[in-house]
């Protein structure tokens, strides 16, 4: 296996998501198959969660989305952390201004 692991453009992947990760070659390489933002949607969608169980769900989640061939997390609006590109309307109204209140 890898020991360099690669992270997104914006955030970097804990060591319970690279654990996940890196618990078998093949989940490694599609992984690795991702771009860097592909990967930093994923890193986002997981560090998003405030429950411990959700963290669990969605990291074994990404696991099973990967091997389903997907290429970002299903049903997740997209990283408002990236700097690189405005938050769309619907990021800014549901993500955004919802945690503001």
């Amino acid at each position: 296996m890898t020991t360099d692991f690669l992270h997104g453009t914006v955030h970097e992947a804990a060591e319970d998501l690279q654990e996940a990760l890196r618990s078998d070659d093949l989940t490694l390489q599609l992984w690795e198959g991702l771009s860097p933002l592909g990967r930093n949607e994923f890193i986002c969608w997981v560090e998003d969660t405030k429950q411990p169980a959700t963290r669990r769900r969605r990291i074994e989640r990404t696991r099973h989305e990967l091997f389903e061939g997907k290429k970002r997390p299903c049903c997740w609006a997209g990283c408002i952390h990236r700097t690189d590109k405005a938050p769309s309307r619907w990021q800014q109204a549901v993500l955004i201004d919802q945690r503001a209140k």
